[in-house]
């Protein structure tokens, strides 16, 4: 019957939504792999056109030549940064390494000291956190199927970089021309706001170290050098990487003197508390032309869908909602 046709069209494209969602949720890790890959090849890929567009004694590289040549010069700014760098901080790392039992011993003494612990017995403390480091064996498979995830994202990011303007333009090609037109336009305007979020999130990355390890060497923090560089590397990553530098340096200030760890959850305290309200708002803000009720807004819905993951692609991600939102929803007056 004729009337029954629309019925039938709008409950056979409910049923396609629902196996789409489905398949989308059984394939979200892998989704999610290949959007954050999108996003920063979409970051880094003017500077691969910039490349290949120039002409070195004659020469125009070709995209992959270029890209080559990107990494190339990568590898030989941050081997030069790490030539200084790195030698004082192995040294650290190696001293660490060779006290830390009787640094261990040493806050075992220190809880002693205590009151309300005398009566618990730290004599096997130090073997405790023996027994207590093997359980890094679970952490280290996790690690190894995150690095693995690592360079598959690399890799992806590699191919997009090269590929993905014939990837899009195939997409792109399924739409009517009026369409396709717009729809064009309206990424690459959300593309060349995205970009600027590298460079804000490398302030921060910048700021923090900083001021890591301006506190710790006022502090007296051994190996403060090698801490506040793991703190501005770590901050790449929202929450956990903030997490994990706070906990490594507090224990290496505790094994010197409590008040010292102490020290260093105050400063962190305060300095999250300036960073989500103040740093991450108007840098952010300034880069990418969000207002910080949206860049914090983003922050706290991406973390909450993805994680770690979904916090570090927020404020990109967030930019292309708008703009496609701004193309397709927004009404200006007549």
């Amino acid at each position: 019957m004729p009337h029954l046709r629309p019925a039938r069209d709008l409950l056979l494209l409910a049923f396609a939504l629902i196996v789409i969602l489905v398949v989308a949720w059984y394939l979200r890790q892998a989704l999610l792999l290949i959007y954050v890959s999108s996003v920063f090849a979409v970051v880094l890929k003017p500077g691969v056109d910039r490349i290949h567009r120039h002409s070195f004694f004659g020469w125009h590289p070709s995209r992959g030549a270029a890209l080559m040549l990107m990494i190339a010069a990568a590898v030989v700014l941050l081997g030069t940064a790490a030539a200084f760098a790195i030698p004082p901080i192995v040294d650290d790392v190696a001293h660490f390494a060779a006290n830390a039992p009787e640094r261990v011993q040493k806050i075992a003494d220190d809880l002693r000291s205590v009151p309300w612990l005398k009566r618990v017995d730290l004599r096997n403390l130090p073997s405790q956190v023996g027994s207590m480091l093997g359980g890094l064996q679970k952490v280290a498979a996790g690690l190894a199927s995150g690095l693995m995830s690592l360079v598959t994202a690399l890799l992806l990011v590699a191919y997009l970089i090269l590929d993905g303007d014939e990837l899009l333009k195939s997409m792109l090609a399924t739409l009517p021309a009026k369409d396709r037109d717009r729809l064009a336009g309206t990424l690459q305007r959300a593309s060349g706001r995205m970009r600027n979020w590298l460079v804000g999130q490398a302030m921060l990355m910048l700021i923090l170290g900083v001021a890591s390890g301006v506190t710790f060497g006022l502090l007296g923090i051994p190996y403060f050098l090698a801490l506040a560089v793991f703190a501005g590397i770590a901050n790449v990553v929202p929450l956990l990487g903030p997490l994990l530098t706070v906990v490594l340096a507090g224990l290496v200030a505790l094994t010197d003197a409590p008040w010292k760890a102490l020290g260093v959850g105050v400063f962190y305290l305060v300095y999250q508390q300036v960073e989500n309200a103040f740093l991450t708002p108007m840098i952010m803000k300034a880069q990418v032309e969000l207002s910080s009720a949206v860049v914090v807004i983003a922050l706290l819905l991406g973390s909450e869908l993805a994680g770690v993951l979904g916090a570090l692609i927020a404020v990109p991600s967030a930019v292309l909602i708008i703009e496609l939102a701004n193309e397709y929803l927004v009404r200006e007056p007549a």
